[in-house]
Order: structure tokens, then C-alpha cells, then sequence
């Protein structure tokens, strides 16, 4: 998966969305207990976040593969799928 775009969110999760045009949620919160990630509990570290395009990638040098998003996230269907 190819991630084109990623929006942190206040609740700790990242609205991610794909080359082919799936959006999802992905919940970093159980990360956040590991060493990489502790300056991640500041959302103003937290929401220094890009996408590498396989990867996505925070300013204090965290990141998660696209393999381990993919494998996690919370699809959110299209309002067209929703009928």
C-alpha cells in the first residue's frame, strides 16, 4: 500500500488515506508505550507526522510501515458503499 496523504487526529489516531483511493483510520495510541514513540504524547510531536509514500514518518525519527498500517487500520466506507 501506498499512503498519499495522512492527518494526525487529537485522539491519538492518523486519518490515512491510499494511492487506490481507500481511507482508514489507524490508532497509533498502543504504540505510544515504546521508547521510539514517547515523544509522540505531545500532540505538537504527535502531529509532525509525513508520509514517505511505503512508510509514514515523524520530526523525532519514529515511523511505521505501510505493511503494519495496512495490517491495522479501520476502513471508512465511502458514502457511496453506505447504501
Amino acid at each position: 500500500m501506498r499512503i498519499i496523504d495522512v492527518t494526525p487526529q487529537r485522539d491519538g489516531t492518523l486519518k490515512l488515506v491510499s494511492e487506490d483511493g481507500r481511507i482508514g483510520l489507524f490508532d497509533v495510541n498502543p504504540y505510544l508505550q515504546d521508547e521510539a514513540f514517547e515523544e509522540l504524547k505531545e500532540f505538537s510531536n504527535f502531529e509532525k507526522v509525513s508520509s514517505g509514500g511505503y512508510f509514514i514518518e515523524w520530526e523525532c525519527g519514529a515511523d511505521l510501515s505501510s505493511d503494519t498500517i495496512e495490517a491495522k487500520w479501520k476502513l471508512i466506507p465511502l458514502a457511496s458503499e453506505k447504501r
